[in-house]
């Protein structure tokens, strides 16, 4: 299993040591995560946290009605984050542009019932849009719902296409996660822990995962994912799905937004989009965002893998050269050049997948009572590749036993 191993510097570990212990309860991240940077900006007064009860609902592991919570994250250049307990979700990122205006740069929907009702798998035949959710266990697609393991073979639920995607029926975004406020020098957050038993979703071990949400003055919201799994062994892949849209998440289509990502090669897939194990070149086609290219420019070619995704929903391959942030290897960098407002995801896994939302069929409202079409919004979900357990030449998504998984993500606005 890829993880992050590097150690941190002495001087940024003792800064923020603090904040990682209180989120995970032990001090033992530090030496296997990535930390934020603490840049100091022209504005003062650190991040915040505040809370506030969101609504109630029904927790599959337990079958009772409990509560939802929603934090927000707030920092003095204006920028603020809205999480749920409900799926570790992200509701909303507000982040100003060139003239200072602000904007939510995310898909959601207002209530926790529209989550519960529109964000569930299985609601369409892709399986439901999964808006600002954290994926799990397995992000992406397994195929046929199967594999094999220490000689075992697995079976998961199939909810897409014959495959199973995003960890089954009820995955990780389906869940109510425990959680507690992080504070420390120069950021703020919050950690949410679930733990997923032993046979979930037909799963082996049981697994507990803590992601920590924390933001800092440099708008950079960092995502840490930290897990642990007993009595077996098992297969994750954890990512965020989020549905950008730096106009605005109502200013409707996005396929004039510029797209850069870090990677040469990307993963193919056969007409159910399981990759064909190929590690194919960009070069020629209409997947090469070496140099920067408008969403739309190259959608609507008479390309083989286009046809089959109805647009972009591919694994793109990352270099591992290329600019660097603390460790993280830049994955990809958008902007809309009408307000300003840019992107960069800085991460340390070895894929992201780009979706241009081909599957917004306007049939889902968001928090704005904007109705989401076809190219709304676009995903960069760094991650493992896509059926890994079934493919032994692509990175190992093998948890075991006695080893911790350690990932760390950044999203950082500019304007």
């Amino acid at each position: 299993m890829h993880t992050a191993l590097t150690r941190l510097p002495a001087r940024r570990a003792a800064i923020i040591g603090t904040v990682f212990a209180l989120a995970l309860g032990t001090v033992g991240i530090l030496g296997m995560g990535r930390a934020p940077a603490t840049t100091t900006r022209s504005c003062s007064g650190g991040p915040t946290v505040s809370k506030q009860f969101f609504g109630r609902t029904i927790e599959p592991y337990t079958g009772k009605l409990t509560k939802v919570f929603r934090y927000t994250l707030a920092n003095c250049e204006g920028m603020r984050v809205r999480l749920l307990t409900f799926g570790a979700i992200q509701q909303s990122i507000t982040v100003p542009g060139r003239n200072g205006r602000r904007a939510d740069v995310i898909l959601g929907f207002k209530t926790l019932k529209d989550y519960v009702k529109e964000d569930s798998p299985p609601v369409t035949a892709n399986g439901g849009p999964y808006f600002g959710e954290n994926i799990g266990r397995y992000g992406n697609r397994i195929a046929k719902g199967t594999f094999v393991l220490d000689g075992v073979r697995y079976h998961v639920p199939i909810n897409n296409n014959g495959n199973s995607l995003h960890g089954g029926l009820i995955g990780f975004g389906d869940h109510i996660y425990a959680a507690r406020e992080v504070h420390g020098s120069g950021v703020a957050g919050v950690a949410m822990t679930i733990v997923s038993p032993n046979g979930d979703q037909g799963y082996p071990g049981t697994l507990t995962e803590t992601v920590t949400f924390l933001l800092t003055n440099a708008n950079q919201l960092w995502m840490h994912y930290h897990a642990t799994v007993k009595g077996k062994a098992t297969v994750v892949n954890f990512t965020n799905h989020d549905y950008f849209n730096l106009a605005g998440e109502s200013s409707g289509s996005t396929y004039n937004q510029v797209v850069q990502i870090n990677a040469n090669r990307y993963t193919p897939t056969n007409k159910t989009q399981i990759p064909t194990g190929r590690l194919a070149p960009v070069k020629g086609t209409p997947f090469n965002f070496i140099r920067p290219h408008t969403i739309g420019s190259r959608i609507n070619r008479d390309n083989r893998q286009l046809l089959i995704a109805q647009g972009y929903d591919h694994n793109w391959v990352l270099n591992k050269s290329g600019p660097t942030m603390d460790g993280l290897r830049l994955a990809s960098h958008a902007w809309d050049l009408a307000s300003g407002r840019e992107l960069t995801v800085w991460t340390d896994q070895p894929g992201v997948q780009f979706y241009s939302g081909n599957f917004l069929n306007g049939t889902l409202v968001g928090i704005s009572n904007h109705v989401y079409r076809q190219s709304d919004g676009y995903t960069f979900e760094t991650q493992h590749f896509p059926n890994s357990p079934n493919q032994p030449n692509f990175p190992s998504t093998v948890l075991r036993p006695g080893k911790v998984f350690n990932s760390t993500t950044v999203y950082q606005f500019s304007s």
